[in-house]
């Protein structure tokens, strides 16, 4: 593959989308639904939109370096505000749809946005919260107006008229937004990302446009992506991962961008584009894997047994192709009828039967569910990065999937080991550091190179193995260091449990508490007339914690003494982004848990 980046290292972001324009205008960008019908949008009705917000918000006065926030779900109008911001050589940073209003309001006065873009009522109820705790807030534009056809306020405009505003401008100042792109840096910050905030309150990693343009290059060179590849938008757009796809990339290459109705219709979304290139969290993987066992074990023994049996066949050659080693011809063979019998329908009744390669990130996922995948012939690989080094440092090719690991470096980047254990990257992707915050700037990034936090190390054919965060490593009272996540993983690939905190820091033994997966515990329940009326009357029934109890015994048998769980409390309530127990990509909050359930982990010991 040609390296462009030769040509294209010294480019913006909103240079690359310019480019973009100009080479595939009346080609579809992106598509979304409305009224039951998919509506496409070129790429030049997409510079349209995006050109009226640069125009409109220059025509309020915004300066170059200043910030606009956003906060939304998934749509074009979301990409509209935030690549509009950025042509105006501003700093767009967006903000998750699921906060509460404190944390809103936290974000947009800790990013000093002058501009806030938000999506309907919902959105707008929170910035009514702190309407008067943003002295840097100048407007605020709404671009859903449903249930807001009465409401004025004079710090509020909704999005068609910013688009007007800009329209008109730009007919007296048709070179402004040429001038004002040609004064943007490489090196000048493009949007603030804010991490998840597992240790503390959100940072703002400060990604310039020289990050963004390297990566939507560096990440197809691992797997190529082609110009007539689809994706599904749903992940969050503020996160980095959901970025890569839908904006970084998607200048890079041309793709379709499908924007999904809403979380709830991802599944039958998903059979309706049938995408090509596939990427989400590891809670949806587990969750399509689940539900695929769940579905057969209603099946007739007949289905069944062909299933498992096709299953077995698969994860034996999955096993063998992802340590390297060769595949027998007679185990190929059996592969191949296995895959035009079941495997084959089963990807069409998915969704699956396009997709040429998937992505798992922002979190480990339990390699079990990698192996399950790979062996139905779904080539999940996983990737690694953080947000401070744009998204990704390592993931696997197609065909070359290492059981166990995070796959190799890309191209551009180095990456070491410390004698701690630690990992240790420097590459074009990592960022400026951490907005307004050059204490803890300092702490991850010294002599050049970014302190991932994370702990590893590198085998033989150069792949990246995680074992842990370094801040969770557990030492027992017996002076033992134990890595919770290998555990926690092993015990996540079960169908009954969801999540799993591992406790034990200074303590004698293991303990665990776990979250259960609920729409298969009840299944259960149902199926063997397990009586309970509410969620914590399941989680504290005692034939439930006897089903959890062998699915912990099962992942004890396969560790050593020291790492089993000796035991384990079911929580008897669900997990919510807005109680603070989770991040918006799902990651359980460790330290959080810890301090909310702090009774029942003494209980255990």
């Amino acid at each position: 593959m040609v390296n462009i980046m030769s040509e294209d290292q010294n480019k913006t972001i909103p240079v690359k989308f310019k480019e973009a324009v100009a080479k595939w205008g009346d080609r579809v960008a992106m598509r979304k639904k409305e009224y039951g019908l998919w509506h496409d949008i070129s790429w030049n009705e997409y510079y349209d939109k995006a050109k009226n917000v640069a125009y409109g918000l220059m025509a309020m006065g915004f300066e170059k370096g200043e910030g606009g926030a956003i906060i939304g779900e998934n749509s074009p109008e979301w990409v509209y505000a935030y690549i509009g911001i950025q042509c105006c050589g501003g700093v767009a940073t967006g903000v998750y749809a699921t906060n509460a209003w404190q944390q809103v309001e936290y974000v947009v006065n800790h990013c000093e946005a002058k501009y806030f873009f938000l999506e309907n009522e919902e959105q707008l109820d929170k910035w009514l919260h702190f309407r008067d705790n943003a002295p840097n807030l100048k407007k605020v534009i709404v671009w859903d107006m449903e249930g807001l056809r009465h409401f004025k306020d004079p710090m509020v405009m909704t999005l068609e008229e910013l688009f007007k505003l800009g329209q008109d401008f730009s007919q007296k100042n048709l070179a402004l937004l040429g001038e004002r792109i040609a004064q943007i840096a490489p090196d000048d910050t493009s949007m603030l990302i804010y991490t998840s905030g597992t240790t503390g309150p959100p940072k703002g990693a400060m990604l310039t446009h020289r990050n963004g343009v390297w990566m939507g290059w560096a990440i197809t060179q691992m797997n190529p992506v082609y110009l007539d590849d689809e994706i599904m938008s749903f992940l969050p757009l503020c996160h980095i991962f959901e970025q890569l796809f839908t904006i970084l990339l998607h200048y890079q290459i041309g793709h379709i961008v499908n924007f999904v109705e809403s979380l709830d219709t991802i599944t039958e979304n998903m059979t309706e584009i049938s995408p090509t290139v596939g990427h989400a969290v590891p809670r949806i993987w587990e969750k399509y894997y689940s539900s695929i066992l769940i579905r057969m074990s209603d099946a007739t023994w007949f289905k069944k047994l062909v299933f498992f049996t096709a299953l077995n066949i698969g994860k034996k050659r999955a096993k063998l192709r992802m340590d390297f080693r060769p595949v027998p011809i007679t185990l190929e063979l059996l592969y191949k009828v296995a895959y035009f019998v079941v495997f084959r329908k089963l990807k069409e009744r998915m969704g699956f039967d396009r997709i040429r390669v998937a992505y798992s990130g922002a979190a480990p996922i339990a390699p079990e569910i990698l192996h399950g995948f790979q062996s139905m012939g779904i080539n999940l690989v996983e990737g690694y990065g953080q947000t401070e080094g744009t998204g990704v440092t390592t993931t696997a090719k197609l065909g070359r999937v290492k059981f166990g690991t995070v796959g190799e470096p890309l191209p551009g980047i180095q990456l070491k080991i410390a004698d701690d254990g630690e990992i240790l990257v420097k590459s074009p992707g990592v960022f400026k550091g951490y907005y307004n915050n050059p204490e803890a700037t300092e702490e991850t990034i010294i002599d050049g190179w970014l302190h991932s936090g994370d702990v590893g190390e590198m085998d033989e054919d150069g792949y990246l193995r995680i074992t842990d965060r370094k801040k969770d490593i557990i030492v027992t009272a017996g002076g033992k260091n134990i890595t919770p996540q290998f555990i926690e993983n092993k015990l996540k690939a079960s169908l009954y449990i969801n999540d799993a905190v591992v406790i034990g820091d200074r303590r004698k033994y293991l303990t665990c508490l776990i979250m259960i997966d609920e729409d298969n515990v009840v299944k259960y329940a149902q199926d063997h007339k397990v009586q309970f009326s509410t969620y914590k009357d399941l989680t504290q029934n005692p034939e439930i914690k006897g089903l959890i109890g062998k699915e912990v015994k099962a992942v004890n048998e396969a560790l050593s003494r020291v790492e089993q769980v000796k035991k384990f409390t079911i929580l008897p309530k669900k997990l919510y982004e807005e109680d603070g127990e989770v991040t918006p990509t799902m990651k359980v909050k460790r330290k959080f848990i810890n301090d909310a359930f702090g009774d029942l982990i003494e209980a255990m010991y």
